[in-house]
């Protein structure tokens, strides 16, 4: 399937790390040189956003005048991302008003996930984050590296057969500390290190392809369709443990691309299980679903009480960074089936008593509801990456 006419690269050198190059919904002009294209990103933004309306209507949202969204609407229009829906009926005299919207079904993009516990899963998406088909394809545990990049490569292949639309780009959410070129500089849960993944797969499928941390495409899934605070951790719980940080309705990555690694922070003094990454009582080791679900097939008189420990265990360590950053809630993404109830409690419980009394009360820990989080996140990565929308 060929690129669509409409993927144009993204920002260079994204120093975002989530493939958004800069603030995650614009709201104001900029320098003439950047005009153009942010100008564009504004207007694909409001239609978006606020749904169909005029061109009269559209000039009036953005503060941009009526020859400007005329010449953005009509290129926006030949690459095929608006459309025009017909004319409004006229309230009063004067030549009615022809409406237009995002084209959300002209296009597809394909979101992978590689962060399952037995398998990678993928999915068809139109430009409005719907899932239309989805697949998956199974990956045992502790295989080599080039087995876990031919199982995602094979997996997206199936995926850009399948689709008769034009594709704007491939959004790929994995495991580990990812740099903004796409490359894994260790994820120890597919045995990658300094590994280009971005590269490697662009130049196979021939496509436009964005690959960033998972936990990093969840929040953004939650802030885009699920319309998540502005200043949220979303921690991502599945064979790993991460957390995507959005403060102030901007990302976080850190210098070292590794904002939200918590997975490998050491909870408590009483050691505990083995962790992937060699070292004894990561957090990652104590609260990742595999892990949970043997300890409970193990035990299953014991169950609330795995969950309670587990949960509590998260509390502590997210408790700082609540703190630190101020921040209005934490949702968890992760099997309903582990994490609902019990283990949310647990967590909501220690993170209160960890934080300051009557500051931090009302941050609630919530379980998302959004099925293919990371697939959904990584139609945001694409979508910004391509049109400006977030």
């Amino acid at each position: 399937m060929d690129a669509s006419p409409a993927a144009r690269p993204g920002p260079a050198g994204d120093p975002s790390g989530f493939g958004l190059g800069g603030r995650l919904r614009s709201a104001s002009k900029v320098l003439p040189e950047q005009a153009r294209a942010h100008n564009r990103a504004l207007v694909l933004q409001t239609l978006y956003h606020r749904g169909a309306m005029s061109r009269a209507d559209l000039a009036r949202e953005t503060a941009l005048t009526r020859v400007t969204i005329s010449d953005l609407v009509a290129e926006s229009i030949a690459d095929g991302i608006i459309h025009e829906l017909g004319v409004r009926e006229a309230a009063g005299p004067g030549k009615p008003a022809i409406v237009i919207d995002i084209d959300r079904d002209g296009h597809r993009i394909i979101g992978v996930d590689l962060s399952g516990t037995t398998a990678f899963d993928g999915a068809v998406l139109d430009l409005g984050g719907r899932m239309l088909e989805r697949r998956s394809a199974p990956f045992p545990p502790g295989a080599d590296a080039e087995r876990a990049y031919s199982t995602a490569l094979g997996l997206i292949r199936e995926l850009t057969a399948a689709v008769t639309r034009p594709v704007l780009g491939i959004g790929v959410g994995t495991p580990g500390v990812v740099r903004p070129d796409g490359t894994i500089v260790r994820a120890p849960n597919l045995s990658w290190t300094e590994f280009p993944l971005e590269e490697r797969l662009s130049e196979d499928l021939g496509l436009p392809v964005l690959v960033r941390n998972d936990a990093n495409a969840a929040v953004l899934a939650e802030y885009t369709f699920a319309e998540a605070r502005a200043d949220v951790m979303l921690i991502r719980i599945g064979r790993g443990v991460g957390a995507g940080l959005i403060a102030g309705g901007q990302p976080l990555v850190g210098a070292r691309f590794a904002a939200g690694e918590i997975g490998h922070v050491v909870v408590g003094t009483d050691r505990g299980p083995r962790c992937v990454c060699g070292r004894v009582g990561c957090l990652e080791a104590w609260v990742n679903a595999p892990r949970l679900n043997a300890e409970i097939a193990a035990h299953p008189g014991r169950r609330r009480e795995i969950l309670e420990d587990a949960g509590a265990r998260l509390g502590i360590a997210i408790a700082p960074i609540v703190a630190a950053l101020d921040l209005s809630e934490v949702v968890i993404a992760g099997a309903p089936s582990l994490f609902a109830g019990v283990f949310v409690d647990a967590a909501t419980r220690a993170l209160h008593a960890r934080t300051l009394e009557g500051v931090f009360a009302d941050v609630p820990v919530r379980l998302s509801d959004q099925d293919g989080i990371v697939l959904r996140g990584a139609a945001v990565m694409v979508l910004s990456a391509q049109l400006g929308v977030s």
